[in-house]
């Protein structure tokens, strides 16, 4: 896990919004939380989290619209959905969009904590293989 790996977790569902925070604050996240897609935006802008919970029917702004716009601001956060809804069709759509996950409710922890595991491993992958090209560019100039 990255270290001090930051989790935005955003659902119009104040029980869920808790469970999901104290659950991922147990496993050593930074959690805050959001309770709208417009709340979301607003959090990712001034707190740039590694990866955002986003349920899709949420009002202001839904899910499915503030996704892009999420991956807009940084296209490296790592969107997971969330949604009651196992539809295929949504699924596609919010893949299509960018989101790495979806995942059904009720979560499965196990299976949430194994997604987000691996979405900061890709990331942290990542980061690691661009830090050693700017490191070997630098060193070639």
């Amino acid at each position: 896990m990255m270290e001090n790996a930051k989790i935005l977790v955003v659902d119009d569902e104040p029980g869920i919004r808790e469970y999901l925070k104290e659950f991922l604050e147990g496993k050593g996240y930074a959690v805050t939380t959001a309770s709208n897609g417009a709340e979301a935006l607003t959090a990712v802008e001034s707190g740039r989290p590694h990866v955002v919970l986003l349920d899709i029917l949420m009002p202001v702004m839904n899910g499915l619209e503030a996704l892009p716009r999420i991956l807009g601001i940084d296209p490296t956060i790592g969107v997971i959905m969330l949604s009651a809804i196992d539809d295929y069709q949504i699924v596609k759509q919010a893949t299509g969009k960018g989101a790495y996950d979806y995942l059904t409710k009720p979560i499965n922890l196990d299976y949430l904590e194994l997604s987000i595991l691996t979405r900061l491993a890709h990331t942290d992958l990542s980061l690691s293989g661009q830090r050693a090209e700017e490191t070997r560019d630098g060193l070639s100039g």
